[in-house]
């Protein structure tokens, strides 16, 4: 296998945690986002929607967006499952993972970023702006979902998923934007516990063999 991503990518980063649990490594191939190289005919042609992830399997196939890629792993690989039996359970899972990549992470891309730099031309200040009052009502409303619940050591109980693959990049966003999200104890305890553990540790963008400072 193949996987095509950035360090600092959000949705390349929940792979990386999700492959590490299972015990997977595949090849990685490096997508430098701040030079345009997703855009480029060649990644295009892998991924028309021209976004990391991207995972080249070895009979061929592609798979895209984080989300996928992860589920198709936890039914294909051995290993730690990444989602609950029970059906319930399975469900908020999936809506607090969904709320993540698909309400919040969006509206913090690069691509949403430079259009609001570039195209509408908003000063720092306001890009700022933008990204506090989404990363922090996402992450609130994360904190709601789990507010409910009992105070397991992730997420959803005793053992990592999903939920806590996507909670842990989100955060490390929210940082390196400068969102203070300390208000946030539920998530902030999760993020906290996941860094205990090895497959989050690795797969954190600082440890990436792209990295850059």
């Amino acid at each position: 296998m193949k996987f095509h991503g950035y360090f600092r990518s959000s949705s390349a980063y929940r792979c990386r945690i999700a492959f590490n649990l299972k015990g997977v490594t595949p090849d990685f191939v490096p997508v430098h986002l701040p030079s345009d190289a997703h855009t480029g005919a060649d990644f295009a042609a892998l991924n028309p929607q021209k976004l990391v992830p991207a995972l080249e399997l070895d009979g061929g196939a592609v798979l895209t967006q984080s989300l996928a890629i992860i589920e198709w792993l936890d039914e294909t690989m051995p290993g730690p499952a990444l989602l609950p039996q029970d059906a319930v359970a399975r469900a908020q899972v999936r809506a607090l993972a969904q709320l993540i990549a698909c309400e919040v992470h969006p509206l913090q891309n690069l691509r949403v970023l430079k259009y609001l730099r570039e195209e509408m031309a908003q000063p720092e200040e306001a890009v700022s702006a933008w990204l506090n009052r989404w990363l922090t009502d996402g992450l609130e409303a994360c904190e709601g979902l789990l507010a409910g619940r009992s105070a397991t050591p992730y997420a959803f109980g005793e053992e990592p998923g999903l939920a806590d693959i996507c909670i842990v990049p989100q955060v490390f966003s929210a940082q390196r934007f400068g969102v203070d999200i300390s208000h946030l104890t539920r998530i902030n305890a999760i993020y906290e516990h996941c860094q205990l553990n090895s497959a989050f540790a690795k797969a954190a963008p600082a440890q990436q063999p792209d990295f850059a400072a």
